[in-house]
């Protein structure tokens, strides 16, 4: 039986239900078996519906009701770029039996857990059991019931696979030949259990507070591939040499250039580290080195700089090297305007001491507390080689050393890039885009540490289980890093940047924003009309994409998965991710 609507001249369309047979000469017929023309629509549709093998599941009390409701969107699509980059089946390739699937399972899902919502490792446990899932990750997954041992067992599993996982990822990202980015940073750790958490130089300007180190080599794009963790009070060029091993012989890569700053590739580790291992480097000398250099029998002269912004100098204290030398304007007047700020600031400091030392009352005597306190205030904003100053035990006088003043401000805005890459490979200009590429691990540093993936506070007490989570936060912004490339149209990111930067007329200037980013930051649309965002709240919308668990009752409660209808933000972002939310299983 089927039901055919049949046009009726002027009046309104006739509704029959009809049923097709064959005739005693096995021709195809069909008759009418009941007008239904006065029937509802709704009655109508649903009648056609059963006729195609659908299924009443009624109405009011006992119709279609939701059973429950849990975000979706961003769950597909951290979970789908991890399928799309195939970063699961890198960390399956080894995992023969079924527990290490499991632990495979829960550790995907606590890579994709941290880019929609970092949390704890019990926090993670609550959010995937089906009791109290806030998100449809652990069904997506098929996870079940998750206990908190479990977690801990799976996090124990990636440290044991951290190496490997490293090494497929150098196999896909790193070749010979190419650059290698290289940097360091620290993150402050709660409590005093941990063998790694030691006070050290702290760049989250918590003192107070033990700390590890972590360094992260990235590809040339700024693409994380490996880290390593570090005692808390470990030098920057300390860790160089482990790097070094890891690209030679983990990685078996032959001819690499690492890329890393002043601080990290010394001359010292250069001639240790390096240069044995026939690998070559782009770095930049520190300001003393630059000073020598430009004395007045030097081969730096600021007259390279009258109608060019880079130049190539050779020194004898550099044999084997290239020294790019460059002079950005808008740095030198940056530098002048801070130090104005600073002297002026440290004077301020000094007169309120030489007004404790010279005032009637409970003056402030003695040489070694004015010079305490002098000492605390020329510390605390590093100019103390700009003032001379003067302490007896009952006064102090200060000013400031203008030849010394002089000298430094003589070469503001001057760096100078040394690398052991030859012109053939590797051009002035392009060594110096090289070098401020560093920024990229910048980038990476600010998105685990503060924007996005939250890699503190650091709330395990053990050496394994701290660099078990370090790695995953490091496999989590590799996922972010692809999420970010992928969506850039619809976020603030620049996607015109590689051209603006071949527009530019010298590496060394700032590079401008395209007109596109600037119609993006204007307008908060993109070329399409959709608004852009910000990374975490583009996530929080894909987030608004439901799975709806749907129950009929008058068919056994019966259940099944209704999505949300995606917006027109969520239909663009999926297109541009490549895939469909619906079928990431």
């Amino acid at each position: 039986m089927f039901i055919e609507t049949v046009p009726n001249r002027q009046s309104p369309p006739a509704v029959l239900l009809r049923e097709s047979f064959r005739d005693e000469s096995g021709k195809a017929q069909k008759r009418t078996l009941a007008n239904l023309s006065k029937l509802p629509g709704a009655v109508i549709d649903g009648l056609k519906a059963l006729l195609k093998g659908g299924q009443v599941i009624g109405v009011g009390d006992d119709g279609l009701r939701v059973e429950r409701s849990l975000p979706h969107g961003h769950v597909a699509a951290g979970l789908g770029m991890v399928r799309k980059i195939a970063l699961d089946r890198l960390l399956l390739s080894t995992a023969k039996d079924a527990q290490s699937r499991r632990h495979c399972a829960l550790v995907v899902g606590m890579i994709v857990d941290r880019l929609v919502a970092p949390r704890s490792k019990l926090g993670f446990t609550r959010a995937v059991n089906p009791e109290t899932a806030c998100s449809s990750l652990g069904a997506v997954l098929g996870l079940g019931t998750v206990a908190e041992h479990e977690v801990y067992a799976a996090l124990d599993w990636l440290g044991d696979q951290q190496h490997r996982v490293e090494n497929g990822l150098a196999r896909r990202h790193l070749k010979d030949g190419t650059l290698v980015l290289y940097d360091v940073s620290s993150s402050y750790f709660e409590g005093r259990k941990c063998p790694l958490a030691r006070f050290g130089h702290s760049r989250d300007k918590r003192r107070d507070r033990p700390q590890i180190v972590y360094g992260l080599l990235c590809t040339k794009d700024g693409l994380p591939v490996a880290v390593e963790v570090f005692d808390g009070n470990t030098a920057d060029p300390t860790t160089l040499s482990a790097q070094v091993d890891k690209l030679k012989q983990r990685f078996r890569l032959q001819r690499v250039v690492l890329v890393g700053d002043r601080g990290m590739i010394t001359s010292a580790r250069i001639r240790e580290d390096l240069q044995p291992a026939g690998l070559d480097w782009i770095s930049c000398l520190r300001a003393p080195q630059i000073q020598a250099l430009a004395a007045e029998d030097g081969p730096l002269q600021l007259s390279l700089f009258d109608e060019r912004d880079l130049a190539e100098i050779e020194s004898p204290d550099y044999p084997g090297e290239r020294l790019v030398v460059c002079r950005n304007p808008d740095l030198a007047a940056d530098r002048a305007r801070k130090r104005s700020d600073l002297l002026a600031a440290t004077e301020r400091d000094l007169a309120r001491i030489q007004e404790r030392v010279r005032r009637a009352r409970k003056p402030l005597q003695g040489a070694a507390a004015i010079g305490q306190a002098v000492g605390a205030v020329l510390n605390r904003r590093k100019v103390g080689k700009h003032f001379q100053v003067t302490i007896t035990d009952t006064d102090v006088s200060f000013a400031r050393d203008c030849a010394a003043i002089d000298t430094e401000a003589r070469l503001d805005g001057v760096y100078v890039i040394r690398t052991s890459v030859k012109a053939d490979a590797l051009s002035a200009a392009e060594t110096v885009q090289a070098y401020k590429d560093l920024s990229r691990v910048e980038d990476a540093f600010r998105c685990l540490k503060t924007v996005d993936l939250d890699i503190r506070p650091i709330r395990h007490w053990t050496e394994k289980r701290v660099r078990a989570h370090v790695a995953l936060c490091m496999l989590a912004y590799h996922v972010e890093w692809h999420l970010r490339q992928a969506l850039a149209p619809l976020l603030f990111h620049d996607t015109d940047r590689d051209a603006a930067r071949a527009e530019r007329a010298s590496p060394v200037v700032k590079t401008e924003p395209s007109d596109t980013v600037k119609r993006k930051k204007a307008r908060k649309r993109n070329q399409d009309g959709l608004p852009v965002m910000g990374f975490a709240e583009l996530l929080c919308h894909l987030g608004t994409l439901a799975a709806n668990t749907m129950v009929a009752p008058l068919q056994g409660e019966h259940t099944f998965t209704l999505y949300t209808r995606k917006t027109q933000l969520q239909e663009a972002a999926f297109a541009l991710l490549g895939f469909d939310p619906v079928r990431v299983q």
